[in-house]
């Protein structure tokens, strides 16, 4: 124990505290102080000012009770009995860090003062005459100091938590003065902007503008937030590469205490990639709602033109060639021909064709029309073919290939106008999950493409946003349908591809298509070419057709051909039908979507009846209960609406004559 002296050092003002919530009730004072009298007198002296107290007689028993959590201050004497209390510190500070403490000495000498305060004290006493009338206004002072530092640094804590949080937001924060300069931008402003901080503080935002607003959006914007109101709103801005992007931004004033204005704080969020995801979305809604529009159209329509060229070619029968009705049959039949080309554009392009699919080599595919392509786009365009090497083989209708093919080679053509060039290349492509992720339209996985380019005039966003819609057209009136390119897009589809294209005015246009490589093996679809003359028969048919028209038509047509017909016009009477004739029934044709029943449950239905019944199905469009997405069922035998009479016939002795 040191020597008792009369001497306080570092006197400063006393510091009030009070009895409901000051610094006595915050911490806890721990008093080490090897004298027990001093000791007990130092903490009876300290718990009357208000202090939680406990004590310690020796560095040791020091260690056991100091747990090194905020809220705690040492009173501790210099010399103890078995270390001194420089030595106590040191270890603390590397079991806990810093640790708040005031230092006790009898000795006043300032090598000892410098050393303790270098030890890291918050103050120190040299135990002097009345020291211990002093003390609590020392340790007050101390822990007034120490809360102090505490707030300072839960301040900094917070301060820098929010910095961090504003430097790792997603959102672009930016701040600026009252005159509008940048002051402060965070790591998301560079990335979305492009430009560095250095290169954008103390310069205006306006190095963002695009010229897509007007100087009145500004001037408005700027009224609204010099008033001290918040601005919210939508603008197109320019990046430092010149590419635009689009942002949702809330501009807010900063007020100071007295109410005044003093920086300009914006929130602003990149929408850019969710406008384009949205656009993907809607235009694919919109696509597949004229799609189901389109092949309903088409199946009400190809019911009327079977029964319009049925009976044109049956009275075409009963009709001399010389007679010059036989001239104006013929033109009503061209034109319902012509019509139902229509109508299977609308079909293809609603998904719902049928088709015969078949692997095969793009390449080789492709190859094969290169001289047919070559005479549609004339002497003056050149045709340049890209094969890529060891391309996966596709299943798909080889007439759609052609289909397409044609279609953008026509369109092309037409884009050119006079002398140019189109490319046709083919290559092996792989999507990742990322990159799908990104563009909702693709799917992962092995695709082959078939691209196809041409360097005529090009289009603009708005135009090729829309090319792939029935009946839009840019040509003039009675040069295009605008089903060319509704074809290829509902080919495509049909076929689980993806078709995208690229085109700027002025530079052309590519288009790319995404097909799926094959990995299994392809069904065996039937002939559809009809031979002449058509075949006829003597067989029992069962006809069934909800349509009264195409019903009597097509039991008119049968007839003539031979057949014994019994005609139904619902899935009800020809179970009726089959059940009263005892005789051999031996071709059912039905039609595909009729009410109550469809055609492949009448035909399962009735095979149970009848083992040996051959099926013909037929429909104006291809239905998912006969034909999954448009794929003929390998041995199924269709024939789509509308027909000549020669394909039914056809259609009717295969049926009929196959095992």
């Amino acid at each position: 124990m040191e020597t008792m002296k009369v001497k306080i050092m570092h006197d400063k003002a006393p510091i009030p505290v009070s009895a409901e919530g000051g610094y006595p009730h915050v911490y806890k004072i721990i008093i080490v102080e090897d004298d027990e009298g001093l000791n007990r007198l130092i903490q009876k002296t300290l718990n009357r000012e208000g202090f939680q107290t406990e004590s310690a007689l020796t560095g040791d028993e020091a260690r056991k009770k100091i747990s090194g959590k905020p809220g705690e201050l040492i009173l501790l004497d210099y010399q103890l009995p078995d270390m001194t209390g420089i030595q106590l510190i040191q270890e603390l500070l590397e079991k806990y860090g810093p640790i708040p403490f005031v230092m006790m000495t009898g000795h006043g000498n300032e090598k000892i003062a410098v050393e303790m305060l270098k030890s890291g004290a918050m103050d120190y006493i040299v135990k002097e005459g009345d020291f211990i009338e002093i003390l609590p206004e020392k340790v007050k002072r101390a822990c007034a100091e120490l809360h102090g530092k505490q707030k300072l640094g839960q301040a900094l804590a917070e301060s820098d938590r929010l910095m961090a949080a504003v430097e790792q937001a997603g959102e672009m924060i930016v701040i600026t003065d009252v005159a509008g300069l940048i002051r402060y931008a965070n790591p998301a402003f560079e990335r979305v902007t492009g430009y560095t901080r250095n290169e954008i503080i103390g310069k205006n935002p306006r190095i963002l503008q695009s010229g897509k607003q007007t100087p009145g959006f500004y001037q408005e914007l700027w009224q609204t937030i010099t008033s001290g109101r918040t601005w919210q709103g939508r603008m197109v801005n320019k990046r430092k590469d010149g590419k635009f992007f689009t942002e949702e931004a809330t501009i807010s004033p900063v007020l100071d205490p007295a109410g005044s204005i003093v920086n300009y704080v914006a929130v602003k969020h990149d929408i850019t990639e969710h406008l384009r995801l949205t656009n993907d979305l809607h235009q694919a809604q919109k696509m597949e709602s004229v799609g189901r529009l389109a092949g309903g159209v088409a199946h009400d329509y190809n019911n009327a033109l079977s029964v319009i060229l049925g009976y044109t070619e049956m009275a075409m029968d009963r009709t001399a060639p010389a007679d010059p009705l036989y001239a104006d049959l013929q033109e009503i039949r061209k034109a319902a021909e012509s019509s139902a080309d229509l109508t299977r554009q609308l079909l293809a392009f609603a998904r719902k064709q049928s088709i015969a699919p078949k692997v095969f080599d793009l390449n080789e595919a492709v190859e094969g029309m290169l001289k047919i392509l070559r005479r549609l786009i004339g002497e003056d365009i050149d045709l340049a073919w890209l094969p890529g090497a060891n391309l996966c083989p596709v299943q798909m209708d080889p007439s759609q290939l052609d289909q397409i093919l044609a279609n953008l080679c026509i369109n092309a053509r037409d884009a050119i106008g006079d002398v140019g060039k189109i490319t046709i290349e083919t290559e092996t492509v792989t999507f990742d999950e990322a990159y799908c992720a990104d563009h909702p339209e693709f799917f992962p996985g092995d695709f082959v493409l078939l691209a196809l380019s041409d360097d005529g005039c090009g289009m603009d966003k708005e135009t090729s946003e829309k090319i792939f819609e029935p009946f839009f057209t840019t040509k003039e009136l009675g040069k295009g349908t605008g089903l060319g390119l509704a074809t290829v897009y509902g080919i495509v589809k049909q076929n689980n591809g993806f078709i995208t294209v690229y085109s700027e005015i002025g530079q052309g246009t590519t288009f790319k298509i995404y097909l799926s490589r094959h990995k299994g093996m392809a069904g065996r679809v039937m002939e559809d070419n009809p031979p002449d003359p058509a075949p006829s028969g003597h067989e029992t048919i069962l006809l069934v057709e909800d349509e009264p028209a195409i019903l009597k038509m097509s039991k008119m047509i049968l007839e003539r051909l031979g057949y014994r017909v019994l005609a139904a016009g619902s899935p009800a009477d020809a179970i009726r039908l089959a059940e009263a004739h005892t005789a051999e029934i031996h071709l059912l044709i039905t039609d595909v979507v009729m009410p109550g029943m469809n055609g492949r449950d009448l035909a399962d239905r009735l095979s149970a009846r009848c083992p040996a019944l051959k099926h013909l199905f037929m429909s104006g469009y291809t239905a998912n209960v006969i034909i999954h997405r448009g794929v003929l069922d390998e041995g199924v035998f269709f024939i789509q609406k509308p027909f000549s009479v020669k394909e039914l016939a056809v259609k009717v002795r295969k049926a009929i004559e196959s095992k």
